[in-house]
């Protein structure tokens, strides 16, 4: 059976040949974002190596930071253009806090509850509490489906804040629901900015043009932050190449592959592979930082991956999401500004 032609003339090879070339282009999608979940799941052991002197405070700002101006310096005048919009500035506004509030958090969670637990419960809940926030502010019913998959995840973060660390982990045990916390703080604050920059985009504005205007606003007060606490990061040549590796690969580099990913595959996929972030994060953290979970932590952890894997799907379709991203297709999903 002849494949059906797409171009002039009626030549099946035209049309084979764009198969190919989009099966291509889906397979590259696919690696891209690969590469970006393999990138943010660095993120917490490459910061264990820096000097104890290093807060995560410090790590968190100077990462998003300089992350966050390199992402406003590529697309300068289309997030201008976005920041001089009456209608999209205050969402860009109050999803500059979320991008403030977001590191700070994250890698405290992870300061305190260690890399595996504190980069799950952040991942984890996030879209929680972004179909929260569409429910509250959009008023779309939550499915019965999101609401089980929720309540899953939900069971995972207490079974980690009860169960945690071993005795032979790092780890202070102490530290876990602290941790656990603060995890649940980045996921509202990921929620937070994701959402306010699908209400931009949905105002007329590109991914890239939201990501670079949110991020260079939030860059702002973080740079604050960072001439507060990161006086250490210039103590050794070790700590400026970690942070200059945060910054550039797993902010940088791994949003700019999310984005490409984004616009050929279907966000229920993309969402899918991005499970690769939890299980690199944490397989990094015993391997290499040494970290230890109890059974009942380990159990916590399966709960949530498997909660996080059921909410795909539970999450009502937007206009414009059942089908790939390509150029032209109009609008593409909140989801469409990246994560770390």
């Amino acid at each position: 059976m002849s494949h059906p032609a797409t171009y002039d003339g009626d030549r099946p090879v035209a049309g084979v040949v764009e198969s190919v070339t989009f099966g291509v282009i889906v397979i590259l999608a696919v690696w891209a974002v690969v590469v970006a979940s393999v990138l943010w799941g660095t993120t917490g052991t490459a910061a264990t190596f820096l000097s104890r002197e290093v807060s995560p405070l410090a790590t968190g700002s100077a990462t998003m930071a300089i992350g966050g101006v390199l992402l406003f310096a590529v697309a300068a005048r289309p997030a201008g253009r976005a920041i001089a919009d009456r209608a999209a500035r205050p969402w860009l506004l109050v999803g500059a806090i979320g991008v403030v509030v977001y590191p700070l958090a994250f890698y405290s969670s992870m300061s305190l509850a260690g890399v595996a637990i504190g980069n799950v419960v952040s991942l984890g809940s996030g879209p929680l509490f972004a179909a929260l926030l569409e429910w509250r502010v959009t008023k779309k019913p939550l499915t019965r489906q999101w609401m089980l998959a929720a309540a899953i995840a939900i069971t995972g973060v207490i079974m980690l804040a009860l169960g945690g660390h071993g005795g032979d982990s790092p780890v202070d045990a102490a530290g876990v629901p602290w941790g656990v916390a603060l995890g649940l703080l980045a996921g509202a604050s990921y929620a937070l900015y994701t959402f306010t920059s699908g209400e931009v985009m949905a105002r007329g504005h590109s991914s890239r043009a939201t990501m670079g205007a949110v991020f260079g606003l939030g860059a702002i007060p973080l740079a604050v932050v960072l001439m507060v606490t990161g006086a250490p990061l210039l103590a050794s040549p070790s700590n400026l190449a970690i942070i200059g590796y945060l910054a550039v690969g797993p902010m940088f580099v791994a949003y700019v592959l999310f984005g490409i990913g984004l616009r050929q595959l279907r966000s229920s996929v993309v969402t899918v592979i991005t499970l690769l972030e939890p299980l690199v994060a944490t397989l990094l953290a015993i391997v290499i930082v040494g970290e230890r979970l109890d059974p009942l932590g380990w159990a916590g952890l399966a709960v949530i991956l498997v909660g996080i894997a059921a909410l795909s799907p539970a999450r009502r379709p937007r206009p414009g999401q059942s089908r790939p991203y390509h150029r032209g297709h109009g609008r593409q999903p909140r989801d469409a500004v990246g994560r770390r």
